[in-house]
């Protein structure tokens, strides 16, 4: 944490949603059909909401993470690496697989993702603990916790125990094949007091308002405070720059939300 932001103190965290173990793929050339491409590959803890959690963490806050897991080799790598990032996890350990999702980089520098979300979005209500939720300054909710029950529905009891609840919603493909009317309203039951998203991801929900953090890639982003130009960053591995905003900005606001995105995408994969 810098010295500027050391004199004042810092929230509690508690993010909900998912940890996944991600496989960053990052090829040297073009991926070729029937052919052994040269790439730079990685296997980190991710997941949105752990990656917020830990972003949190890495820049001065206290953070949680309210989660299900399995018990397999996957869920224990993924569980470990945040650990590590100082991050408290909290939900149940279940027998079966956890979520894997492999990101690969194409040409023209975005990304395709293959997911396989695992026991995660299985996370019921009935497995929470106010306890987890009530001390906390914030509760940030993974827009991926909308788009399914039984975990909407955790995620909505979840908010209904925190004293300010943010959320980051999910792709804007996700929202068109859960549809729109029906993530708004889960939104809505939801009642964030600030809302992160893409330009797209705010277009696929026109009939629900909030206050917006709006993520703009390269051009940066327009927070309630303002527009704010994105930082010089040589780019490696964009994955999760999104997520290190939303926590920049939990923690310190606008300047620090710019600040950890560029840091995040000089990494590979979504983790500090």
């Amino acid at each position: 944490m810098g010295s500027e932001h050391a004199a004042t103190e810092l929230p509690a965290i508690c993010t909900i949603g998912d940890l996944i173990l991600d496989v960053v793929v990052l090829p040297d050339t073009h991926l070729v059909a029937d052919a052994d491409t040269p790439a730079t590959i990685r296997l980190l803890a991710g997941g949105q909401a752990a990656n917020v959690a830990a972003w949190a963490s890495a820049l001065g806050a206290r953070s949680r993470l309210i989660c299900k897991r399995g018990d397999d080799p996957a869920s224990q790598l993924a569980a470990a690496q945040l650990a590590r990032h100082g991050v408290e996890v909290c939900g149940p350990v279940v027998p079966g697989r956890g979520g894997v999702v492999v990101s690969t980089r194409d040409g023209a520098g975005g990304r395709t993702m293959a997911s396989d979300r695992g026991v995660a979005s299985l996370l019921k209500a009935a497995e929470l603990d106010s306890a987890w939720i009530e001390p906390c300054d914030v509760l940030h909710v993974s827009g991926y916790c909308l788009l399914r029950e039984p975990m909407a529905e955790a995620a909505i009891v979840a908010a209904a125990w925190a004293r300010r609840v943010t959320v980051d919603l999910a792709s804007a493909h996700d929202i068109e094949i859960i549809g729109a009317r029906r993530f708004a309203d889960r939104l809505r039951a939801l009642r964030p007091d600030l809302a992160f998203a893409t330009e797209s991801e705010r277009a696929a929900v026109p009939d629900f308002d909030t206050t917006w953090v709006i993520k703009l890639g390269v051009r940066g982003a327009r927070f309630p405070e303002g527009l704010y130009a994105a930082a010089p960053a040589e780019a490696v591995d964009t994955t999760g720059a999104g997520d290190a905003l939303a926590a920049g900005y939990l923690v310190g606001g606008p300047e620090l939300a710019i600040e950890a995105a560029a840091r995040s995408v000089g990494l590979i994969g979504a983790m500090p």
